[in-house]
Formats: structure tokens, sequence, C-alpha cells
């Protein structure tokens, strides 16, 4: 009798085993719950950006809080972990969101985080969705991790093809040693203005993390006279760079990739940011889709019902970022909806088909998760305001 009782119990604790690992469950009062992973930073170097994907995500949960499963209604439980822009801490805010029997995750703004976090997704077998993060590394080898932003080797060619139709044949760039993002889409800025220039036409500079005074890097630079600098870098490390190379006399044009279109790099680099031109996935000026006139003006709602949203988000512009942290909540609906299931391997494999219009243009993943993207917007700081200046687009 012990040993059928033990038996029973055996398969009891594993049955709860397999249904904790679904991602579905159920309420205090009964209700049907599906969980979302918000893998951001909240905190750290990164943490401003990271904040505005995290705003918009809880933006979408709101236009859209539920989701219909074999007719059923599960509400959309969002669980956030802050990976402190740190990849010994994106490990651990990984391993809370598999605790968490989460079915999905999206993020994270930061390659880095990105990376490091991916094989534990991997190995659980659970779907990510990133937003921003641009580095191949993070989809490359990993069937489980997928992305709605364009990637760095698609973005340094097109900011250095930008650099040349504006007359520029001398680069300096400067990178953050150690991080994914930055080293990567620098080496891709080099190898694009490099093929048409010759390797004697750039310089390249490094800095540490962390580090506040590039002035030692900035006087190199203009000693090699560059038309100009394209510095990947944080939105912390940003106004610093601006501001120190102003101050040393560089007057050349200063251009960056999505990270710097941010309106907290405005305020804090003041009149010095006039000119610096980036790269971004979304402008939102334009008025073309209804989907992103929808989103500008539901976002923009959204925050000013909030003080310490507004306060967090710098204002009630919308940044590039924000709006792929809709798109990526929006394809994870998609992905359930398609899988009719709470399963992650299941909405997994209906990610790899998902096919909709986004709030950044259509979606749609190529065989290592990538959205398929061939348009860019540069836009320049003017007057204290990003204005949009061209789109791009490589064949």
């Amino acid at each position: 009798m012990k040993k059928i009782f033990a038996i029973v119990l055996s398969v009891v604790m594993l049955a709860a085993v397999f249904a904790g690992c679904s991602g579905g469950n159920e309420s205090a009062d009964g209700d049907k719950v599906i969980k979302i992973g918000v893998f951001e930073p909240v905190t750290g170097e990164n943490g401003g950006g990271g904040f505005q994907e995290v705003l918009a995500i809880r933006y979408a949960n709101t236009v859209r809080p539920t989701v219909d499963i074999n007719g059923e209604t599960y509400t959309i439980e969002l669980v956030e972990a802050d990976n402190k822009s740190d990849k010994t801490e994106a490990v651990s805010a990984a391993n809370s969101l598999i605790s968490a029997g989460v079915s999905v995750i999206l993020g994270s703004y930061g390659s880095g985080v990105s990376i490091a976090a991916g094989e534990i997704f991997a190995d659980n077998e659970i779907p990510a969705i990133g937003c921003s993060c641009t580095s191949p590394q993070v989809t490359l080898g990993n069937d489980y991790y997928f992305r709605v932003c364009y990637t760095d080797p698609f973005q340094g060619t097109i900011l250095a093809n930008y650099a040349m139709q504006e007359g520029a044949t001398k680069a300096a760039v400067i990178t953050q040693l150690g991080d994914d993002y930055s080293s990567g889409l620098g080496s891709y800025f080099v190898e694009a203005f490099a093929a048409v220039n010759g390797e004697d036409s750039i310089i390249q500079e490094q800095f540490q993390t962390n580090q506040t005074d590039f002035r030692a890097i900035l006087t190199n630079i203009k000693a090699f006279e560059p038309d100009v600098i394209f510095a990947p870098s944080s939105i912390t490390t940003a106004p610093l760079i601006i501001r120190q190379a102003r101050e040393l006399g560089i007057d050349v044009n200063i251009m960056a990739g999505d990270t710097w279109q941010n309106y907290s790099i405005i305020e804090a680099a003041g009149e010095d940011a006039e000119g610096v031109v980036c790269s971004t996935f979304f402008d939102e000026n334009d008025t073309s889709s209804e989907i992103a006139t929808d989103f500008v003006t539901g976002f923009k709602a959204f925050l000013n019902e909030n003080p310490s949203y507004l306060e967090g988000n710098g204002g009630d512009g919308v940044a590039a970022v924000s709006a792929l942290g809709y798109d990526a909540y929006m394809v994870a609906i998609e992905a359930i909806e398609s899988a009719q299931s709470t399963d992650p391997v299941a909405i997994r494999d209906a990610l790899a088909g998902v096919d909709m219009e986004g709030v950044t243009g259509r979606i749609v993943f190529d065989e290592n998760g990538d959205a398929i993207k061939d348009i860019a917007y540069i836009n320049m700081i003017q007057d204290g305001a990003f204005v949009f200046v061209k789109t791009v687009t490589l064949d």
C-alpha cells in the first residue's frame, strides 16, 4: 500500500513539474494565466534605454491584456527581471524568469546581456524575442532566440555609406572594450568604410567600461584629422564623448548607432549635441503607417498618465526602442495565438512562421531568427530635437 501511495505521489509531483514548465497557470481566483518574461536592464549603464523598452511592453500589455487559447481566455502576466546591464547579473535574471514559469521572454536592451542569457533560454527551451539587441551573436546558432530589430552588419554598413555620401574619406571609430554591441557595430562600420577608402583612412580607439575621461583618445583622433567620428556607445557615455570632443575643438560630424536616439543625450550634452547623427529603427513623425500612428498616440497618453513613467522616459518622446518593445510583445501574442498553447516549445515553433505588420514595419524571421529588415532611419539633432534626415536601404 505504501509503495502504491509513493508511486501515485511521484506521478502527481511529476505532473505538477510539467504543468509549471508549460507557462500556463491559474491565479488565486481561478483565472487562466500565461506568463511573459521581461528580461531588461532598468539599472546600470543601459538602464535608461532598457526602461524605455519596459514601458512599451507594459503599454502593450494594456492594449492586449489577454489571449484566447483553445476557447479559453488567458490573462497575460508580465514577469520582469532586471539584468542590471551586466552579463553576470543577466544569468541570474534569466534563471529567475525560467523559475517563474514563463512561456516566452522579451528582451534585452544590450546585446552582451542577451548573449549571456541566450544559452540558458535555449537549454530550458524557452523562446526569447529580442527588441533592440543588434549583435549577430544573439541569434546565431540559437534556435530559441529571435529579434524584431535589424542587425549590426546592416546598421554599420548603412552608417558608413551615409558618412561617405556626406563626403567623409577619413574616419575615427571609438568603441567600448568588451561590449559586444559597441565593438561589433564599430567593426562593421570599419569594414564598410575601409572597403572604399582603404585601411589607412581609419583610426580606431577603445575605452573601458565606466570610463568618463576621453580626452586622451580624442586628442589622438584630433591629430588624425578625420572627417567624421563614429562612436557606438551607451546613453551614459554619449554626452561625455560629445562634450569633450567639442571642448578640444573637434568640430567634425559625430555619428553613432541606434542607442544614441535618446532625448536624455540631448539634455545632457546641450548645445554640443547639435549636428550629431544616429541611425534608428523608427521615427515617431513618420505617419505613413496607421499602426505606427496609433501606437505613438496611445503610448504618449500612457506616459502622460503616470508621472514616474514620463520622467523615466525623459518626456513623452517615443524612442525607437519603445516601438521595438511594443512589436516584440505583439509578436509574442501572435505566436501564442498561432500555437494555441502555453507550451514554450510550441510557441517557439510558431514564432518561426510569424508574418505580421508591426509598428516598425513588416516582421518576418529568417532562418537565424532575425527580422528581415531593409530600411533604417537617419536622424540628426537640430535645435534640441531629433530631426528626420532620410531613410536608407541596402540592396
